[in-house]
């Protein structure tokens, strides 16, 4: 019988889905073919249906596979001595993905999709979800450690902050012109200011 390795059919699903993300940023879900995504990762269709079932399958392990890259960043975090610094470096890194245009395009299909899909529609609320359970985190340990306003509620502000990386992804789709440096910085000093310990009023 024949056997499969684990790593190298790992392996090559990731590149398959590398080279799907071209093609749904570029023509979207429903014009995308299934000879557009073998064309693409340079395989037959059979290879492609090898791996997966269809072509949903493969748009929807684009936004599986980002739900776990994110997590990884959101477990080192949580690790960091200095949480504060560790939560601005998260959203540096999630904004700073607007440099791809394909990212923005991709999350534009994404909201598309969802609209008309209550599965993929659960996944992509399933992925805000665990990105919102991970910012609380950093933020409860942040605010423990004294380095933010201990009065915020760790999920309301983890809702803000995740709220402000989806309007730098916005403001990206309807910009292509946009200096990503100038309102990644922006976006930092707004955190700053929102998160940072509330001074005691003079004279009390």
């Amino acid at each position: 019988m024949r056997t499969v390795d684990p790593a190298k059919h790992a392996a090559k699903r990731a590149a398959i889905v590398d080279a799907a993300v071209g093609c749904f940023a570029e023509k979207g879900f429903e014009r995308t073919t299934t000879a557009d995504l073998c064309r693409a990762a340079g395989i037959s269709s059979g290879s492609l249906f090898h791996y997966f079932p269809n072509k949903r399958a493969v748009f929807t392990a684009i936004f599986t596979g980002d739900a776990r890259e994110t997590a990884g960043r959101l477990a080192a975090a949580a690790e960091a001595a200095d949480p504060l610094a560790a939560l601005l470096d998260v959203v540096n890194e999630l904004a700073g993905q607007v440099a791809h245009p394909a990212v923005v395009r991709l999350v534009l299909e994404a909201a598309a999709q969802a609209a008309r899909d209550d599965e993929f529609a659960e996944l992509i609320q399933r992925n805000d979800r665990a990105l919102r359970d991970g910012l609380a985190v950093l933020v409860e340990r942040a605010a423990e450690a004294g380095l933010i306003d201990p009065g915020l509620t760790p999920r309301a502000a983890a809702g803000w902050v995740a709220g402000l990386i989806d309007a730098m992804i916005s403001r990206a789709g309807l910009d292509p012109d946009l200096d990503l440096a100038a309102e990644q910085a922006i976006l930092r000093t707004i955190l700053i200011r929102f998160l940072r310990p509330v001074s005691p009023a003079a004279g009390g």
